[in-house]
């Protein structure tokens, strides 16, 4: 057919569009799966940013997601920065922050009641409950000294870091160590917490600039990471040589939490910064680093880059824990698919990834399923680690990002300005952690940056699909219930996900494990391994709810 030969009608359908308001226009295209609104908090990262360039000062914009006094609402902490001279925090500016979540989307400043504010540069943060008291403690990394806050259960917080055996920043081989961030995991399952502590490079200050920009990781010798046995009578031991951490130098950046191989030892993955990442596969009573083994160590150019932020979970539901992890522009957001054969495939460009994220330098990493349709999505938060000198067509701020995951084809579509992340909200974003801030069963984001308030991006897609949260609690296994590993069975097929409280970069999120279910509002089977091996099985589970679950003693057939 000619085009002198169309209906007339259909000639009058481009002047009916032109003529029709831009508001109903918007309104007749499909929303976004995924979008987010923007909130913000009365709260700054000032990390003492000056033209002498510390490296330290492009680093901070730590926050965790943790409900502090147990009324059932998620609490929000920030880390922050000090005066990089004397690394103290010298003015009020520097206060790390505590928000007490009060619901209906307020946030009330408890920082100094709760005795938060902190005394160094801080950049870090880790929520768990190490003394399995029922409240969530804080561990704050940072540049030359980390803290441990006990949480008193009376809406404050007690410094027992000397106390804990936990003063240990000043090594007698490396001098004093910038840790970046930490993990909390019950790596020999005895019901107890341990404590790893990610450690980046040896910097001492400079008053003056060494290099145009913050330097290159390459000028800087490494350090290694630190392994803490909690001893059950509120102190920890350094175990880090016994473990065979200490052998392995880095420059850390982030730690995932997962048990890749299903052996039920929680194993670590560690991003380096320009340097091969590691993968500490667990032992029992030791680490193996297996990077290389598993084919983790590199993407699959071979070549060094910027490892960042990362998340170790399951993203194609088959029961096995994959990783994504973020670089810098060129780099790429590899995408390591576990094989369940003890190894990983990059996937990064059969998935997309690569195509996607070339452009892009991202900062921290964390899986989780916003538009709660049965698969996990990849949150980014973006932002260069240059202040201003980055190549030629490169921008040092960047919007945030969120990559839907596209389920069985194991591609992935990326979500920036429709998802809610213009470029009038471009900044060098840092940390990032999740929750149900405000109980629609929608998972939220909370991002700092070192340039604006700190961001609440409210999950706003709109969709029918169900949900469901596990609140755990252990008793045998750690009160968190961080290492158990859950199954949720519904009629769409099964997922999986695990507890744990480390995700994105120098951040925590100790909330319910979240499953998104789709069309179906009935989980027909949930079943909880837990970290003690104790499997519990619970049916006919109705979604749309936080379900309460507490691990059951074991029967005469569960492992000892």
């Amino acid at each position: 057919m000619t085009p002198r030969s169309l209906p007339s009608f259909l000639y009058l359908i481009p002047a009916f569009l032109s003529s029709l308001p831009i508001e109903q226009l918007a309104a007749q295209q499909p929303a976004p799966p995924i979008r987010f609104e923007l909130k913000t908090l009365p709260f700054r990262v000032d990390s003492n940013i000056s033209p002498a360039f510390n490296p330290p000062e492009s680093m901070a914009g730590g926050v965790a997601v943790f409900d502090y006094n147990g009324d059932g609402r998620p609490d929000i902490f920030f880390t922050n920065g000090a005066d990089l001279s004397t690394l103290k925090k010298s003015s009020a500016k520097y206060s790390n922050r505590l928000f007490r979540n009060d619901g209906s989307g307020v946030f009330t400043d408890v920082t100094q009641q709760a005795g938060l504010a902190g005394a160094g540069f801080d950049i870090g943060v880790a929520a768990g409950d190490y003394d399995n008291d029922g409240h969530p403690d804080l561990f704050v990394t940072g540049v030359h000294a980390n803290t441990l806050y006990h949480n008193n259960g009376d809406g404050t917080f007690t410094d027992i870091t000397k106390k804990a055996g936990l003063d240990k920043s000043i090594d007698p081989e490396f001098g004093p160590l910038w840790s970046e961030t930490a993990a909390w995991v019950d790596v020999n399952n005895d019901g107890l917490l341990d404590l790893f502590v990610i450690n980046y490079l040896q910097w001492t200050y400079s008053a003056t600039a060494l290099c145009s920009d913050y330097c290159h990781p390459r000028k800087y010798k490494g350090t290694p990471n630190q392994l803490f046995l909690n001893q059950g009578n509120g102190t920890f031991k350094d175990v880090s040589n016994d473990w065979g951490i200490r052998d392995h130098m880095g420059k850390g950046m982030a730690v995932g939490v997962a048990d890749y191989d299903l052996d039920g030892k929680p194993d670590l993955f560690v991003t380096n910064d320009a340097a091969d990442n590691f993968m500490f596969h667990n032992l029992g009573d030791r680490f193996e680093e297996v990077g290389f083994q598993t084919n983790t160590a590199l993407p699959e150019t071979g070549e060094f880059i910027s490892g960042m932020g990362l998340d170790f979970r399951d993203l194609n539901n088959d029961g096995y824990p994959d990783i994504a992890y973020v670089a810098l522009n060129g780099q790429t957001f590899p995408i390591l698919k576990n094989t369940s054969k003890g190894e990983f495939e990059e996937v990064t460009a059969p998935s997309g990834m690569r195509t996607l994220s070339f452009a892009m330098a991202g900062y921290g990493a964390a899986i989780y399923d916003f538009d709660n349709d049965g698969w996990k999505d990849l949150f980014v938060t973006r932002g260069h680690s240059s202040w201003e000198s980055v190549p030629p067509g490169i921008t040092a701020r960047q919007p945030n990002a969120v990559f839907r995951n596209l389920g069985a084809s194991g591609k992935w579509e990326s979500l920036t300005a429709d998802a809610g992340f213009t470029d009038a909200t471009a900044a060098h974003h840092r940390g990032c952690a999740f929750a149900d801030l405000d109980g629609d069963g929608r998972v939220d984001a909370v991002v700092t940056s070192l340039e604006h308030d700190a961001e609440l991006w409210m999950n706003r897609s709109s969709n029918a699909n169900h949900w469901l949260d596990i609140a755990l609690r252990g008793t045998r296994s750690n009160r968190d219930g961080i290492g158990a590993r859950i199954k949720v069975v519904t009629r769409s097929g099964s997922q999986y996900n695990h507890q744990t409280s480390s995700a994105c970069y120098a951040s925590s999120s100790l909330v319910p494990v979240h499953f998104g279910l789709g069309p179906d509002a009935i989980a027909t089977q949930v079943q909880i391994t837990w970290p003690s091996g104790v499997i519990q099985t619970l049916e006919n589970v109705p979604a749309d709810r936080v379900l309460a679950s507490t691990e059951p003693a074991p029967s005469p057939t569960s492992p000892k």
